[in-house]
């Protein structure tokens, strides 16, 4: 007996539809290994019907006064909270995350960050007008930039769907958003909520649209002519191949990339504190973060007590079935993830060292142990490249210039923490570190107000804060003559 699949289906222009072309994709639940759902692939003629209607309802939506649209932002963030369960279940089911975790970690950051942005949307202001030419008096108008093409990422569905809209629309953009494509379900979920506020309110239909689909997918939103940005939280690869697109008609680009956060560990650091920190840093979510703890670097007076101590925080930290309520984190999401994170391992060099986990857990959905690897090389390609897993690196260094060499030397430069006592260090290693973010002594919390965002192959643009909220506007000088 086959149970049948759930159908999800785009959301354009205020109503579900199937593809055009009635094309599908299985949608995989990755702590079972087994299909749950089916989702529409999506063509040209979907992405066309979605940018239509998106660029129908912006004029109506960029007009209304800002208290308008943080209204239905304050709405939707309410109507999140009321269907909380239903989100967690949803995201449990795309991704594999326990629970737990997800009802108490994600869905409340999720919903004070809407109502962040529902208050951003009445500080669209420009500096003050002024006489800078004789007769002639300036002003500055702060515009939303119109159609907005935005891709999710899979690690965070809704979390990164909501970074991405709630700033946008706060801004008086309206926005055709894309999942991946193995986690569709919780954002389908969400364009039904958000759509549902939007119509009760008396909104125009085609504000907030979900397009389902591939990479062939994403690719035809961002070279469609409609949007004037495109929007993408994803691999270097993927965000390389945006700008380049977005090029041909030089639609603004935000990107979010990848990360390879270092963790500089110092001789005075509490090693015990610090292990905790880093081990949940660094496994949480299956180490499937941008920003997670994978890369530790430690003093060399330290480094055998600490590899020690961490390799049993990480035997110690479990992972398993969603509604396991005594562990850490899920499954990886998917079966490529699984082949990557094992490549890595078995890609060793005869000098590393596995001193935890380097295996799979059970041989039902996909599943990792979690993992420590030491005796690396600047050089080694676990060191260098994103693993996106619950693997921690560490290395040693010898003095604090060491270990801003080490840190710095790779291609991303998305987050980076620093655990010492000593202030004047912390503050030396905040400017020396070439990363968006600098944690002290801790590493991995966010706040609304604050931004996230890297430098070199992590990216460029910020989410969050006033920051993210002005990179969905745009600046208009606007001049006139005294004169009459």
């Amino acid at each position: 007996m086959t149970t049948e699949l759930r159908r999800l289906r785009n959301y354009i222009d205020g109503e579900f539809r199937d593809a055009a072309d009635g094309r599908t994709t299985e949608v995989v639940n990755p702590a079972t290994g087994e299909p749950y759902a089916t989702a529409p692939l999506s063509g040209a003629a979907d992405v066309d019907a979605a940018m239509a209607a998106a660029a129908k309802a912006f004029p109506a939506w960029r007009d209304l006064v800002p208290g308008e649209r943080q209204k239905a932002l304050l709405k939707i963030a309410d109507a999140f909270e009321a269907r909380a369960e239903e989100l967690v279940a949803a995201e449990s089911e795309n991704t594999g995350k326990p629970l737990g975790l997800t009802r108490d970690e994600e869905v409340p950051p999720m919903i004070d960050q809407i109502r962040f942005f529902a208050g951003a949307a009445r500080m669209l202001e420009g500096r003050s007008a002024g006489e800078y030419m004789e007769g002639m008096t300036s002003i500055i108008r702060r515009e939303p930039i119109g159609v907005c093409a935005q891709v999710a990422p899979w690690n965070y569905p809704m979390m990164m769907a909501v970074w991405k809209f709630a700033p946008a629309l706060a801004a008086g953009n309206t926005v055709v958003l894309k999942p991946s494509d193995t986690t569709p379900a919780s954002t389908v979920l969400m364009a039904e909520i958000i759509g549902g506020v939007l119509e009760e309110l008396g909104h125009p239909k085609g504000v907030f649209n979900v397009i389902c689909g591939d990479r062939e997918s994403g690719r035809l939103m961002v070279e469609h002519d409609v949007p004037a940005m495109a929007s993408i939280t994803g691999s270097v690869r993927a965000g390389m191949q945006v700008a380049e697109s977005a090029s041909k008609d030089l639609k603004r680009v935000h990107l979010e990339l990848g990360g390879k956060a270092p963790v500089v560990v110092f001789e005075d650091t509490d090693i015990a504190k610090a292990v905790e920190d880093i081990s949940v840093a660094g496994f949480f979510n299956a180490g499937q973060d941008c920003t997670a703890a994978t890369r530790v670097l430690v003093h060399e007076s330290i480094h055998d007590e600490f590899v020690t101590a961490l390799a049993k925080a990480a035997a110690d930290t479990k992972t398993g079935a969603p509604d396991d309520e005594d562990v850490l984190y899920g499954p990886l999401n998917n079966a490529n993830q699984l082949a990557q994170v094992s490549g890595f391992i078995d890609r060793l060099p005869a000098h590393a060292k596995v001193e935890a986990g380097g295996h799979r857990v059970g041989d039902k959905g996909y599943f990792y142990a979690p993992t420590v690897v030491s005796g690396l090389k600047q050089d080694d390609e676990i060191v260098q490249k994103e693993v996106f897993g619950p693997v921690i690196t560490v290395q040693s260094f010898t003095d604090e210039a060491q270990a801003v060499e080490y840190a710095n030397g790779v291609e991303y430069a998305l987050a980076s923490s620093v655990w010492t006592k000593d202030h004047a260090r912390a503050m030396r290693l905040s400017k020396a570190l070439d990363f968006g973010c600098v944690w002290i002594n801790t590493h991995i919390p966010l706040v609304a107000e604050m931004p996230h965002g890297g430098f070199k192959k992590s990216g460029y643009g910020k989410d969050l804060s006033a920051y993210g909220f002005e990179d969905y506007t745009r600046i208009k000088h606007v001049m006139t003559s005294l004169g009459g």
